[in-house]
């Protein structure tokens, strides 16, 4: 072969090289068209776990995969690609996410130093004319050189050559891949991110007798991730996982808009590790910017007790305070039993529980709401509603005295007390007294039974009339 001829040849060569390394370093694009399912897992402390399956055309060798419309409250360090079709010979080089997103004052930033076309309009006759003009500068504002002159402000429109390959239109994982295998893969993209929530809210609803409650709850998810979760096999996990704190939190821009939606699928649910999961029985779609609501539980006739309390306290025991306070407050609780034997039985995620009553035209009317704790199978739920308007308390010290100490550092102390118990009701009601009563106690003298709740409390059920009044005295002494 003559050297002609081999100059050509290698020439040949170098060229179909260069082609080759240029195709393996061509970024391969996926959007979410090659979605084929996502599984979102909601953890309660603004954390999500996504599980991204897609099918992507790789090619033998180094790939440059951008796989575009990834949550933008992605934590990049915890995401992790894999084929599941071709598992060998698969792996991930290097990866980056592009969070630089593509708008005008960001492509003209990132011209600064660069050439651009600026295009004007005559407004007499509307002919355009062109030219070329360097950036300055695009810090509060922007600062041409066109020719040999230097222009503030933006004299038409700016034409750029082209997008700068690190401003994304969509928050964009950019991974670089050796693979073994040129083929269709199922690859699969597991992340944690922000941006995704949820949080339980239960309505009550009491029967006329306050003995029994009509009891649903639902979930509210809120997106603003940056992206949306087609047909999404949705997951929420109850419980206070432990995260280390982020030494560096990326800030993102809120989203204000909301919409609200509805889904009528109930909610399966299993222990994991010592929290609870909880997964909708169907596929679902959480959108960008959205608010959701999906049922989780529902029981009617669900045994339930209310209960007044008068609650004292520890201070007017050691010392004189005569009055103790006039028309004092009786406070609204409601409990019920979360037991399969009341018709509940499953753990309750924590959340709002408001609760409702008819009224005599049978319309729903709000009674008051309350939190509640993550609360386990066979526990009690506790609510207070509120204060009674009808129900009211006087209370007044009507003795005390120091007693001669029995020995040194040693204080003893016994005082009296009057309480008396209004009911502007047509009814009868049962109030509970509860007083906490510090130190070595002992009741000397009670007008009415008493049970000891505690080391340092006791309590007392008092019946009132209907449109009348109970009075409960007793007397204590105290050592310190």
């Amino acid at each position: 072969m003559s050297s002609k001829y081999s100059c050509i040849a290698i020439a040949v060569i170098s060229i179909f090289s260069s082609a080759a390394v240029y195709a393996q370093e061509a970024e391969i694009r996926s959007t979410l068209a090659d979605q084929k399912s996502v599984a979102v897992t909601i953890y309660n402390n603004n954390l999500a776990l996504i599980k991204d399956q897609r099918k992507v055309k790789l090619t033998s060798g180094i790939n440059t995969l951008a796989l575009r419309d990834v949550s933008a409250q992605i934590r990049p360090e915890t995401a992790l690609l894999r084929s599941l079709n071709y598992a060998t010979g698969f792996s991930t080089l290097e990866q980056n996410f592009d969070f630089d997103l593509l708008t005008p004052q960001k492509l003209l930033e990132k011209y600064v130093g660069k050439s651009v076309t600026v295009v004007k309009v005559n407004p007499s006759n509307g002919i355009e004319t062109s030219e070329s003009a360097q950036v300055l500068s695009a810090n509060n504002g922007v600062v041409l050189k066109i020719g040999n002159r230097i222009e503030t402000g933006i004299p038409g429109r700016i034409v750029y050559d082209d997008v700068p390959a690190n401003l994304r239109d969509s928050p964009t994982l950019v991974t670089q891949i050796n693979n073994k295998t040129a083929a269709e893969h199922l690859l699969e993209l597991s992340y944690l991110t922000g941006g995704l929530s949820w949080k339980a809210d239960y309505v009550a609803e009491l029967n006329a007798k306050e003995d029994k409650i009509d009891l649903s709850g639902w979930v509210t998810l809120t997106n603003t991730s940056g992206t949306s979760y087609q047909d999404a096999k949705l997951q929420l996990v109850a419980g206070d996982v432990n995260r280390v704190p982020e030494q560096q939190v990326r800030t993102m821009a809120v989203r204000k808009t909301m919409e609200l939606a509805a889904d009528s699928a109930g909610m399966a649910e299993e222990s994991l590790l010592e929290y609870h999961l909880y997964s909708l029985e169907q596929a679902t779609t959480i959108l960008e910017n959205q608010t959701k609501q999906v049922a989780l539980l529902s029981a009617a006739n669900v045994p339930a007790r209310k209960e007044l309390i008068l609650r004292g306290a520890d201070y007017y025991y050691g010392a004189n305070f005569g009055d103790l306070g006039q028309k004092l407050k009786v406070a609204v609780f409601v409990e019920f039993d979360n037991k399969e034997a009341a018709k509940l039985g499953m753990p309750l995620p924590k959340g709002i529980m408001r609760v409702y009553k008819k009224d005599s035209k049978g319309n729903a009317q709000f009674v008051g709401e309350d939190n509640i704790d993550h609360t386990p199978k066979n526990e009690v739920v506790r609510l207070k509603l509120g204060d009674a308007f009808d129900v009211t308390a006087n209370k007044k010290q009507t003795d005390f005295k120091t007693l001669p100490r029995p020995a040194k550092g040693n204080s003893i102390f016994e005082s009296a007390y009057e309480i008396v118990l209004k009911n502007a009701k047509k009814e009868a009601v049962t109030v509970t007294v509860q007083e906490p009563i510090p130190g070595d106690w002992k009741l000397l003298k009670e007008s009415h039974p008493s049970q000891k709740s505690s080391s340092n409390s006791t309590s007392w059920k008092i019946e009132i009339p209907a449109e009348g009044k109970t009075t409960l005295t007793y007397r204590v002494q105290v050592k310190y």
